[in-house]
C-alpha cells in the first residue's frame, strides 16, 4: 500500500498531463481501473438499492462458488449504476475479456451465471450488456453493448460517470480515472478569482432548486473580507422520491470531495462541512473512508502538495429534518442550534456559518466541477440549452417501468425521459402526471410532456427542477390524494417559525382531509364547510407562497396549486359527488350488503365502530349509509364476500 501510494503521488498526482506519463505508469493505471486484469474480477452492485434487492446474498453465494471451485478472484462491491429496478447487478471481468453485466442476479441465480461465464459461455440469464471501452479486450459474442441499452443510450454521464463502475472505497482507482487531476491542476493554473470566472463561464447553475449561477455565487464569498470562510455541501436530500445525492456518495465519494476541494479553493475556504442525513449510513461510511484516504495522500490537510493551501473536511450528520435543506436552517443545525430559517439578507455568502462568509452547494453541483475543469468551460456549456447548461440527474420512481437514476443533457424533453429512457408506464396504463421537484415542486401533465428540462420552462408550467426527483403517476392515481400526501409531509416538516407556513399548511391539510372523507354529520354545516374549504385552497395557497419566511414555506403550496390548476375536476368530484374515481380515497367509498350472500352471522355488525350495520341473527343485514364512515372494517371481517364496495 505504501509503495503504491508513493508511486501514484510521485508518478501521477505530481504530473499534470496523463499522456506524458511513462508506459509502465499507464499500464499500472490500466490495472487499477480493471481495464486489464490478471485474475477474474466480480463486481456486485452494492449501493442501498442493490443491498435492498439482495446484493449481500449475491456476494455471499459468489464467494462460496469461487471457494468450492478453487478459483482465485476478486469481488468488488460497487455503487448503483442507475438502473435500480434491475438490481442486484453482477458484472464479471475475465482476463482478456470485456466486462459483462447481468441483471437481477439474486443469490439463487449466482451459480448458473458464474458456471457458464467462467467457461466463456453466455448463460441463459438476462444480460444488461458488455462494457465496450476496453478495445483491446475480447468481445462476448452475442452480447449487446451496455451503452446501446435504451436506458443508457440517451444519457450523458458526468456526475454518475464512475457510479456502479469503479470501486468507491479505492482512492487508487479514482486517481487512475484522472481523479484529483482537476484539483491539482487548478491550484497551479488558476487563481481563486480565475476559477470563479471559469466556472461562471461554463454556465453551471445550482442543482439544488433555485438554479443560481455557481461561479457568480462563489464570487460573493471570495470578495468578502474575512479571517475564516466556510464551504458546506448540502447532502441532506429530504425530498420524497429523491435519492441522487445518496447514490453519488455511495458510488463515487472522491468525486464529491474533489469538487469540494475546488470550490473551497475558489472562495478561499479552509474548512468544509458535508451536511448529510444520518439515515444514509452507507453513504456516510464510504465518505468517512474517502476523507481518510484523501488525507493519507495529502490531498486534504495542511500545505496540500506544497501549495500553501489548507483544507479540512468534516462530516456533520443531520437528524432528517426537511427544513434543514434550507441553507440558513442548515447553518443553524451545524452551529448546534435548532434548524430554523432566518430572514435574508444578509445572505450566507456574506454572513453565514459562525457569522463568516459561507457557500452552500449541493452534491450534484460539486460533483460536476472536476469534469468541467478537466474538459473545459466551453465543453460543458456546449451541452444543454441557452439558459440551462450541462446535464441533470433525475431520480425516477412511481408508476414507471424502469426506476433509477438518469443523467440527461439539459433540454431533453420529459416525454423522452419517461417513455424512451424509463420504458413508459407499466401494465398498459395511461400516463397521468409526473411530480417534479419534490414537495416544493408541481406536477407536469400529458399536455406539457414535450417541454424541455430547463429551469425556466418548468417554472412556467407550475413545476420546478428542484433536486431532481420525478415521481410518475398513472391513471389509477388520485391527484387529490397526491396533494394530501405532500401537504401532510410539508405540514409535519414545517419548523413552525412563521405563521403562514405553520398554520396555513395545517389548514390546507385539514381541507384536503375533509374533502377526501364523507361528512360525518349531514345535518350540520359540514357539507357546506367542505365546499367552502376547497374554494379557499387556492387563495390560502397564494397567501402562504407570498408571505412565508423561507423558500420551503414559499413553495409549500405548490403541490396543491399545481393539482388544482390541472385537475380541478377531481377536486370537484370529491366535493360534489363525494366520489374518488381512482378508488384511492377509501373514506369516500360506499358500502352495502349483498342480501343473497349475507348469512346473518353478525360478525360485520360487531366490527362496525359506528353501529351502522343492523339485522337479526341469521337474517340479511343492512348498512345505514348516514352512519357509515367507510372504514372498511366490515369488508375485512366478512367471510362470505357479502360486502359490496362502490
Amino acid at each position: 500500500m505504501i509503495v503504491e501510494k508513493d508511486f501514484l503521488i510521485n508518478n501521477v498526482l505530481k504530473h499534470s498531463e496523463m499522456p506524458n506519463l511513462q508506459p509502465e505508469v499507464l499500464q499500472s493505471l490500466r490495472l487499477l481501473r480493471k481495464d486489464e486484469n490478471q485474475q477474474p474480477v466480480i463486481f456486485v452492485g452494492a449501493g442501498t438499492c442493490g443491498l435492498g434487492a439482495g446484493a449481500n446474498e449475491t456476494m455471499k453465494k459468489a464467494k462460496e462458488w469461487l471457494s468450492m471451485n478453487n478459483i482465485e478472484a476478486e469481488i468488488i462491491p460497487v455503487g448503483c449504476i442507475g438502473l435500480c429496478s434491475s438490481e442486484p447487478l453482477l458484472d464479471v471481468k475475465l482476463p482478456g475479456m470485456k466486462r459483462i453485466s447481468f441483471e437481477k442476479v439474486t443469490g439463487d441465480k449466482v451459480t448458473e451465471v458464474l458456471e457458464q461465464v467462467f467457461e466463456n459461455k453466455l448463460p441463459n440469464h438476462p444480460i444488461l450488456g458488455q462494457f465496450g471501452e476496453q478495445q483491446d479486450q475480447k468481445d462476448w459474442e452475442g452480447a449487446p453493448n451496455l451503452k446501446d441499452h435504451f436506458f443508457f443510450k440517451p444519457q450523458q454521464r458526468i456526475v454518475l460517470e464512475n457510479c456502479g463502475v469503479s470501486n468507491p472505497v479505492s482512492i487508487e482507482e479514482y486517481i487512475a480515472r484522472d481523479g484529483y487531476k482537476a484539483y491539482l491542476n487548478a491550484l497551479k493554473v488558476f487563481t481563486p478569482s480565475e476559477l470563479c470566472d471559469f466556472v461562471e463561464k461554463s454556465g453551471l447553475r445550482g442543482r439544488g432548486g433555485g438554479g443560481f449561477p455557481t461561479g457568480k455565487k462563489w464570487k460573493f464569498a471570495l470578495n468578502t473580507e474575512a479571517d475564516q470562510k466556510y464551504l458546506i455541501c448540502n447532502a441532506d436530500e429530504g425530498d420524497p422520491g429523491a435519492f441522487m445525492d445518496r447514490a453519488v456518495i455511495e458510488g463515487d465519494p472522491h468525486k464529491l470531495l474533489e469538487g469540494m476541494a475546488l470550490a473551497a479553493y475558489a472562495i478561499g475556504a479552509t474548512k468544509a462541512y458535508v451536511y448529510i442525513r444520518a439515515e444514509y449510513p452507507l453513504a456516510i461510511e464510504r465518505l468517512v473512508i474517502a476523507i481518510q484516504q484523501a488525507k493519507d495522500y495529502g490531498l486534504i490537510g495542511k500545505n496540500i502538495f506544497d501549495t500553501g493551501i489548507n483544507l479540512d473536511i468534516v462530516i456533520k450528520k443531520g437528524a432528517g429534518a426537511f427544513v434543514c435543506g434550507e441553507e440558513t436552517a442548515l447553518i443553524h443545525s451545524i452551529e448546534g442550534k435548532r434548524g430554523m430559517p432566518r430572514p435574508r439578507p444578509p445572505f450566507p455568502a456574506v454572513c453565514g456559518l459562525f457569522g463568516k462568509p459561507t457557500i452552500i452547494n449541493n452534491v450534484e453541483s460539486l460533483a460536476n466541477l472536476s469534469t468541467i475543469v478537466n474538459k473545459g468551460a466551453d465543453w460543458f456549456s456546449a451541452m444543454g440549452t441557452e439558459s440551462s447548461k450541462g446535464t441533470k440527474v433525475f431520480a425516477l420512481s412511481g408508476k414507471i417501468s424502469l426506476t433509477g437514476l438518469v443523467e440527461i443533457p439539459m433540454g431533453t424533453t420529459i416525454r423522452d425521459i419517461i417513455f424512451k429512457i424509463a420504458g413508459g408506464i407499466p401494465n398498459g396504463k395511461k400516463f397521468k402526471a409526473v411530480q417534479m421537484g419534490g414537495p416544493s415542486g408541481g406536477c407536469v401533465t400529458e399536455a406539457n410532456l414535450d417541454i424541455p428540462v430547463e429551469y425556466e420552462s418548468l417554472v412556467k408550467v407550475g413545476a420546478m427542477m428542484g433536486s431532481g426527483g420525478m415521481v410518475v403517476m398513472d391513471e389509477d392515481t388520485c391527484m387529490v390524494d397526491v396533494a394530501k400526501f405532500f401537504m401532510d409531509f410539508i405540514q409535519r416538516e414545517s419548523c413552525g417559525k412563521c405563521i403562514p407556513c405553520r398554520e396555513g399548511t395545517r389548514r390546507m391539510l385539514e381541507i384536503l382531509e375533509s374533502i377526501t372523507s364523507k361528512p360525518k354529520n349531514r345535518e350540520t354545516h359540514e357539507p357546506l364547510a367542505r365546499f367552502k374549504g376547497v374554494m379557499q385552497l387556492e387563495s390560502l395557497g397564494k397567501v402562504i407562497r407570498d408571505t412565508s419566511l423561507c423558500g420551503l414555506g414559499q413553495t409549500a403550496p405548490n403541490p396543491v396549486l399545481s393539482t388544482l390548476s390541472w385537475f380541478r375536476e377531481e377536486y370537484e368530484e370529491h366535493v360534489f359527488d363525494k366520489k374518488c374515481s381512482a378508488g384511492v380515497c377509501t373514506n369516500l367509498r360506499d358500502y352495502s350488503i349483498d342480501v343473497e350472500k349475507c348469512t346473518g352471522c353478525t360478525i360485520c355488525a360487531k366490527k362496525c365502530p359506528t353501529n351502522a350495520i343492523i339485522g337479526a341473527r341469521k337474517q340479511a343485514h343492512f348498512i345505514i349509509a348516514e352512519k357509515c364512515i367507510s372504514c372498511g372494517a366490515c369488508e375485512e371481517a366478512c367471510k362470505f364476500d357479502a360486502i359490496l364496495v362502490s
